[in-house]
This record gives structure tokens, sequence and C-alpha cells, in this order.
């Protein structure tokens, strides 16, 4: 194995003390020293490699602690359609994407926001307009709904007579008719099987390998994938088996459980991720525990509060309690993670006291349990959370202010102020992991820091700080992006900072925005991805110059 001595650096550590160092050495895939030059070439010792990093930033590889990975990678390959802000410019890049491919049986879009559509209210005729004679499936920016036109109705077989699945609906006009928006379920049973099905497997190689192209450019080195089934674990092992039993980043997944009404059938779902829990468990790719998405989100008014939303509507929980607590606490007893996606304040409720109810069961223990996005939480419940010990994962990009009008409107009071409380969780004594959840959001690390140091937009500077009250300071969001994350699927003692005898992944950024100011990160670049010992990303000489240039 290599020795390798990384020096004339600006280290961030991610570790209380030492916070900073300027030279770390690697030993194989470990670090075996970190601080002044002269100790870590002596750590390193005689016949190591010695890289000049030219006073570039390193902090420890970024861990995306929620994301969707063959998701990702597809929708790479899709028309991208969230700065698209009109519905003239959604209609034209949709009429674009089909002369640019007239063989391609469907059209795939992602990422529309629902205020660039007249009155948020997507229609069938709408794309229809653009594109008839195709299928044309378009997921939103939050990946909870579905907008199609008309020929993907009658692919789908969807009519009139289709009823509405648990825990979703299909979109309908004044007579009943399918309108051409499928929500929550609704989406996932149709759509997204639908589509699965007519991919192949070389399909969704192409994909696995766009989204680790893709993370490690971005100094990503561990991913924890939050919708794991059967395709992408498969898929996994085919790019694991193409490097030699070994992948460019760390894997971690949660299984995905669906409510089907039945609890055996839901119990059965939580057997099948014990049993790869047992089978799945290496350093590249691990199953971890299970995933279950408990509401919808605000922007579709799909998420589960506690309140109405202004237009007097509200959303039930995809889980009810009844049906959550024997799924949470058989996943709890088989030592398996649980991390449930909760927006409203009403599913975050839900999420905690299915969890207490599994600790009354169980007994007490170090759990590790999660709750995903958490975009309104009730205060009561950051106390719950915290006392606990459940990590809040959430997502800085989801409070991007260019994003933000739609949000708000919807709940159209004083629970907009309170949305995205990130200082809130971590003063009550939460721990709190960043990630992007991408597909549903930019993947990349720097434009998610950002947005967490200032409550700015990445997309649109021309916007206000969105609460910066609930901003934090930089050195905490990349903590949060990296140490805490690395904790929220309990690997906090191998990775996740720099410091001797963890994991030597770390990213190298062409600036310093601790120096330079927060702003810098907007035009920041990885130039070096590090896992394992082992460079994975480099960029090449073209590139590097144009990032400091």
């Amino acid at each position: 194995m290599s020795r390798v001595a990384y020096v004339n650096a600006r280290v961030f550590t991610a570790s209380d003390a030492p916070e900073w160092a300027e030279a770390i050495a690697v030993d194989g895939d470990r670090i075996v020293a970190v601080g002044d030059a002269s100790e870590v070439l002596a750590a390193a010792g005689l016949g190591a490699e010695v890289v000049d990093l030219d006073r570039r930033l390193v902090v420890p590889g970024f861990v995306d602690a929620h994301t969707h990975l063959v998701m990702m990678g597809e929708a790479l390959g899709r028309v991208g359609l969230t700065d698209a802000r009109t519905l003239d410019e959604i209609q034209a890049r949709l009429r674009a994407a089909r002369a640019a491919d007239p063989d391609a049986p469907r059209l795939l879009g992602r990422g529309w926001l629902f205020d660039s559509v007249p009155d948020g209210a997507p229609t069938a005729a709408m794309l229809d307009a653009a594109v008839a004679d195709v299928p044309v499936y378009l997921d939103a920016n939050d990946y909870h709904s579905c907008w199609v036109n008309s020929a993907a109705l009658a692919e789908l077989g969807i009519t009139r007579e289709t009823p509405d699945p648990i825990g979703g609906s299909i979109g309908r006009d004044a007579d009943g008719e399918p309108n051409g928006m499928l929500f929550e379920t609704a989406a996932q049973q149709h759509v997204w099987e639908h589509l699965a099905a007519q991919a192949t497997d070389e399909d969704r190689d192409a994909a696995v390998e766009r989204t680790l192209a893709a993370y490690l450019a971005t100094g990503v080195t561990g991913v924890v994938d939050m919708a794991f089934d059967e395709l992408g674990l498969a898929a996994f092992r085919r790019a694991a088996e193409r490097r030699g039993g070994r992948l460019p980043i760390r894997v971690v997944a949660h299984w995905f459980v669906a409510n089907t009404g039945d609890e055996a059938a839901n119990l059965a779902q939580v057997e099948r991720a014990v049993e790869l829990a047992r089978d799945v468990d290496s350093t590249w790719l691990r199953i971890a525990g299970v995933k279950l998405v408990l509401d919808g989100v605000i922007d579709a008014c799909t998420a589960a509060m506690r309140h109405p939303y202004a237009d007097g509507s509200n959303a039930d929980p995809i889980w009810p309690l009844d049906a959550l607590k024997p799924v949470v606490a058989a996943a709890d007893a088989a030592g398996l993670q649980v991390a449930m996606h909760a927006i409203g304040d009403a599913a975050s409720g839900i999420a905690l006291d299915a969890l207490e109810h599994a600790i009354a069961v169980n007994g007490d223990r170090d759990r590790r349990h999660r709750i995903e996005h958490l975009e309104y939480v009730d205060r009561a419940d950051i106390a719950r959370l915290a006392k606990l010990g459940v990590v809040a994962s959430m997502q800085p990009v989801h409070a991007d202010p260019a994003i933000w009008a739609n949000w708000a409107a919807m709940l159209g009071d004083e629970r907009a102020d309170r949305g995205f409380p990130w200082t809130e969780i971590t003063d009550a004594g939460g721990v709190l992991a960043f990630s992007t959840d991408a597909p549903t959001a930019p993947h990349e690390a720097l434009p998610n820091l950002y947005i967490a140091a200032t409550r700015r937009s990445a997309l649109d500077d021309s916007f206000p700080p969105n609460h910066a009250e609930y901003a934090v300071p930089l050195a905490d969001a990349v903590r949060h992006a990296t140490r805490d994350a690395a904790y929220s699927c309990r690997e906090e003692h191998v990775r996740g900072q720099l410091a001797a005898g963890l994991a030597a992944d770390f990213a190298v950024i062409d600036r310093d925005p601790f120096a330079l100011g927060d702003a810098s990160l907007l035009e920041a670049h990885v130039v070096r991805t590090v896992v394992a010992g082992r460079t994975e990303y480099e960029a090449d000489a073209g590139e590097a110059e144009r990032a400091v240039a």
C-alpha cells in the first residue's frame, strides 16, 4: 500500500481539536497523521510520495446523507426544468428535446416548480400543446408528483375509473377525468414502476456511472441512499463487480418499505431488509436500515400538517400511527436504523410517537434512528427529537429562497417563518446531518453549504436571505455535511473527520471560503477527491486552471 504526504495545505479537520492543520499523511486507506508539515513527513516516512497542494483547502469527504442514487443518474439524463420559470419556457424545452431525439418512445423531464405553472395547476393539455405524439413524464422538483400528457395517461391506462392508491391521488378535472397530475404514491405506483419496467440493466448501469462520476467531481466520498430496492441493489453490485469488488464511493442504503395496507405484507418488507442487512455489509456497500415515507410535501399540500393549508385543505399521513408502530418496532428490534420522511409537523409527531413506542417495546439502547426533511416541525417535537437521540436529516438546498415562494404561500401564515429551523435543532442538543436529496435538488456539496451558511439562494442572488436567523456558521455547516452525516449512518468512528486512524477520505478545493467569505463557495471547485487513500477524481489541468481563474 502506498504512503503519501499531502503538504502545503489548509486542512479543516471537522474535529473539535485540532480544527486546522497544514498537512496529512496517508498510509494505504488510512490517515496516519494530521498536523504540521514536519510531523506529517516524519509519519509518512522515507520514500513516501509528497504532494504539494499549493495552499488549497482540504476538507473531509462530503457524505450526502440522503440521496437517491439510480434516480439521480436517470435525472442527469433528462430534460432539466427547475430554472424554466414560465409555462412557455417549459413547453419550449420539451419541443426542443423532442426535435433533438425524434425517435425516442417517450420524453422524460424533471425538476419543474409549481409556481412556474399558471395558478400552480399543471394539466395534461398544457403538455399536449408542446408534445402530443409520445408520452411525456415530468417529475416535479420534489419528486412527490408527476405531470404527464394525454399520451402518458393512455400508456398508463389511467381513466376516470382508476382508483386512488393508498397515500396518493390522481388529479381530476371538474368532470372527474384525469387531468395530468399524479400525486405521491400515484406517481410512484403508476409512473415510476412503469418506467422502471421499461428500463434495462444497461440503462440503470449508465445511470449509476453518471451518479458516481458526478459525486466524485464534487468531493462526495460517501452517500446514504434513501429508497434502495432490488433493482438498485443489483445495479450497484454490478458496479462493484466491474471494479473488482469495490466502489469509488461508500454506499450505505435504507431499504424502502411501502405501506400496502396489510400489516403482514409490511412486516415482510422489513424481514427482507433484515436479511439484506446481514448479507450486504461491506466497506463499499451496506444495507443499514429501512425508509418509510410518512407524508408528502408542502409545495403540493400533501405534507401532513396539524393545521390546514392556506386553501383550507390538509393531507392524511401515508402511514397512520397504528400501521406505523408495528413496522418501526420490528425494524428497531432487529437493530435496523429507521429513517422516516416527515415534512409536516403532524408527520414528524407521528414519527416520534412510533419511535417512543419502539423504545417502550424493545428497551433503551443507542439506536441512531432518523427523521428526514423536518421542513416544518413543532418546537416541542424538536425537544423530543433531541431527547430520543434522533438524527435530524435535512437539506439546505430545499430552503433556497429562489424556490421558497410557493412553499410559504401554501402555509400562508406564521408557520412559514419557522421553515427549516436548523439552529433550533442544534440549540436543543439534536444532531443535524446535511444532505441534498438528489435528484430533488442539485447534488453539488458546495452550493448546499452556501445556502446553509447564508440562507441565500445558490440559484439566483437577487433574492434576499430566507430567515437568516437559522443560518449556521460555515465551520458547522461543513461538520453537518461530513462528521455529523457520517454519524447519521453509524460511521463517525470510521470517517467524516480528518484524524489519525480514520479513513483517508477527503476533498481538495481550489479556494478557501473560510478566508475569502461564504460567497466564494459558489465559485469554488473540487480539484481532487480521495477515497480510502486513492485519488478517485482529479481535475485536468484545464479545469484546474479555470477553477482558480
